[in-house]
């Protein structure tokens, strides 16, 4: 067994990567404080070939040093845009229907293993701050909950490998 050569890897110009058909997922980052989050969050979008990223709230934006130092150039192909306010995000992404689901462990979840796509659906995946999760009112307002089952002492993941986790699952599914 031998590591590939960057050379290898076929990687996505920029141009290509832009018009490249996507993957049917929005991620809604809520109030993220860590600029190292933010910037993994945008390369697993990049390596999964999601739609778009919504950042909101205090959610920083590109162009920032610390989120490029682990976006490593994603944010120059991932399209993104910043709001303000998650609620009317998520009412704005509800009235174009597409199916909005809050990642949280709330009353009535369902369990990621649980969750089946509809390969005809696009959804918007709400992420919340690192240390309130998504607001109870964003909770509230979804069309529903994924959650990811912890079994140790700790029931919490960093929102950059909550996010890989169900971008992984979310993709695999969509694309079998």
């Amino acid at each position: 067994m031998r590591k590939l050569e960057n050379s290898e890897l076929e990687r996505k110009s920029i141009d290509d990567f832009k018009k490249s058909d996507k993957t049917p997922l929005i991620l809604v980052l809520d109030d993220i404080r860590s600029l190292h989050n933010i910037g993994s969050v945008f390369r697993t979008a990049d390596a999964f070939l999601i739609e778009k990223i919504i950042l909101c709230g205090i959610t920083a934006t590109p162009p920032n040093k610390e989120i490029h130092k682990t976006a490593l150039g994603a944010t120059e192909t991932v399209t993104w845009e910043h709001h303000e306010n998650v609620l009317e995000v998520i009412s704005n992404l509800k009235k174009e229907n597409i199916i909005t689901l809050s990642i949280e462990q709330v009353e009535s979840s369902v369990f990621l293993q649980d969750f089946k796509v509809d390969k005809n659906q696009k959804y918007a995946l709400i992420f919340g701050n690192e240390v309130y999760g998504v607001a109870q009112e964003a909770v509230a307002l979804c069309d529903g909950c994924i959650e990811i089952p912890q079994l140790g002492t700790k029931h919490s993941l960093n929102i950059s490998v909550s996010a890989g986790i169900v971008v992984w699952d979310l993709f695999k599914q969509f694309n079998n």
